[in-house]
């Protein structure tokens, strides 16, 4: 399959340098940068076209006209004039005034991607600013200084005005910010929280004055929401792979049939996601010892929805990460600030509304949270006497004795009721805010907080199945499953034992999810 998706699901090429010029950032661009800690440059071209487009507002400054966050304030307050002695006092104001988020630091991946996405979207010469400011965005992010950003307090309408507000108040060079080492930079683990001042000093960084209209194009975008859904994107992407060799796994230790995922039956409903599906499983169980095992003779006519479905299942899910991509990477180069300069005009609209990241996060809550939904209903199949297909009951060693592998299911079934309740659309949760100026907003950051929790839930929950379906396979050696199952049942098994007796299982789920984040059970 081609498309504008199709870039993310294939496996990140090595990337050691991005370069930004406004226009051409994707997805892995954004990947490398955020969790491989590339290195960023700037296009020289994009930093004369800026400069080019900064003449612009000056021009209409100096004519006297007046112009919204330029010489006026700001939402409810635009029809206040401020005197030009004071628009760099508005500027820093406006900052500091909207340092308000609350709550957990947004983990380092999202604010470097965040911080990647501002410099890009300041490189197109609509936003009227100095190129100075997407520069020094990426010095910070080349020497490892990442802002304090707290995840609540966006509802995404203005854009995420205060998450990149505490970005904003980093390169003024105030506040505090981690700091992570050239050796570190591919760690959790950073030094912090140190002064943004002292950082900025040690890595030899001068501090921003932002000037007329900077402040507000600064704040006003869609990047920390953006940023979030295309790390959620790739991570999306690849468990929708991941949960494919969970899958046939599964059906392997169920003695199921690959004959649901026939070509001829896709060719007859096409949709691409289905389509992909069904390619996937019949990839991974080719070769199977198992199926040849009960070829003759088998009694069953067909496999529960949970197994003969699979395609027509997460097919869809995919079909939904696609549009979500598609919607990140017209928002990684789209001009989401205001009022923009268009020509010789600066005009006043609304790309600054994240109503189009906030619908697409709802829509992949609802996909993730059908993989995990399946994926459960599997895992019970295998450890339920009534439908295991006469493997012992919860896969024990000594049923009865042992309890073997009955918790997995409980604490999928309680990850899948939380990812359900999280699914709850947010973007259609709107609260008027700013004096009902803005009075539809789409809750996009709440759209993405939750998203970011179901993915997490759906992460280990198909590793608990892959942990049930693993021990499934072990009832039926020396049969093999098919290639691409056994290749997944051997990494598997290189962390994770077989289960010859009852023991804790919390280690065992989380190294088995740790291998589906670092993609290396696809």
């Amino acid at each position: 399959m081609s498309g504008p998706g199709f870039c993310v699901y294939i496996a990140l090429m090595s990337r050691d340098v991005v370069i930004l010029d406004g226009t051409s950032l994707t997805i892995p661009d954004l990947i490398a940068v955020a969790r491989s800690h590339a290195r960023v440059e700037v296009a020289e071209e994009a930093v004369r076209r800026v400069d080019r487009a900064r003449t612009t507002v000056e021009r209409n400054l100096a004519s006297g006209a007046s112009l919204y966050g330029v010489n006026t304030g700001f939402g409810k307050l635009a029809n206040v004039s401020v005197p030009s002695r004071q628009l760099l006092q508005l500027q820093r104001n406006l900052i500091l005034s909207h340092v308000a988020g609350v709550g957990d630091p947004l983990p380092t991946d999202v604010v470097r991607g965040l911080m990647l996405l501002r410099a890009n979207v300041l490189l197109r010469q609509t936003s009227g600013v100095r190129s100075v400011l997407a520069v020094r965005l990426a010095e910070m992010l080349n020497a490892g200084i990442h802002p304090i950003v707290p995840e609540q307090g966006s509802v995404g309408a203005s854009g995420d005005l205060a998450p990149l507000a505490h970005v904003a108040y980093a390169l003024m060079g105030e506040g505090e910010v981690t700091v992570a080492s050239p050796r570190e930079r591919t760690r959790v683990a950073e030094q912090g929280p140190v002064q943004t001042a002292s950082a900025m000093r040690d890595a030899g960084l001068e501090p921003v004055v932002f000037e007329a209209k900077e402040g507000l194009s600064f704040i006003n975008g869609t990047q920390a929401q953006s940023s979030i859904l295309a790390l959620l994107v790739h991570d999306s992407s690849n468990l929708w792979r991941t949960a494919h060799a969970a899958a046939a796994m599964s059906l392997e230790a169920l003695r199921g049939t690959p004959v649901p995922f026939d070509e001829r039956i896709h060719d007859a409903r096409p949709h691409p996601g289905q389509m992909q599906s069904a390619r996937l499983m019949r990839q991974l169980l080719h070769g199977s010892q198992i199926r040849e095992s009960h070829r003759e003779d088998d009694p069953r006519v067909q496999d529960a929805y949970s197994l003969r479905c699979t395609p027509q299942i997460l097919g869809p899910a995919k079909d939904i990460i696609d549009y979500a991509a598609t919607v990140a990477e017209i928002e990684l180069n789209a001009s989401t600030d205001n009022p923009l300069v268009i020509g010789t005009e600066l005009l006043s609209g609304g790309n600054f509304h994240g109503q189009p990241i906030a619908m697409a996060l709802d829509m992949l809550a609802i996909a993730l949270a059908t993989i995990a939904g399946v994926s459960e209903r599997r895992i019970d199949r295998m450890l339920n006497p009534d439908t295991s297909q006469g493997l012992p009951p919860f896969l024990a060693t000594n049923p009865g004795l042992e309890s073997g592998l009955m918790m997995v299911q409980i604490t999928a079934a309680a990850l899948v009721a939380e990812s359900r309740t999280l699914c709850t659309p947010a973007s259609v949760q709107s609260i008027p805010t700013d004096g009902n100026q803005e009075d539809y907003v789409p809750m996009g950051m709440t759209a993405a907080l939750k998203c970011r929790r179901i993915l997490a839930n759906t992460q280990r929950i198909v590793a608990a199945e892959f942990l049930t379906a693993a021990q499934g396979l072990e009832f039926h050696k020396p049969m093999r499953p098919g290639q691409g199952v056994e290749r997944a049942y051997h990494r598997i098994r290189g962390m994770v034992p077989a289960l010859t007796e009852d023991r804790p299982l919390t280690g065992d789920l989380e190294k088995l999810a740790q291998l589906i984040r670092e993609e290396v059970l696809v």
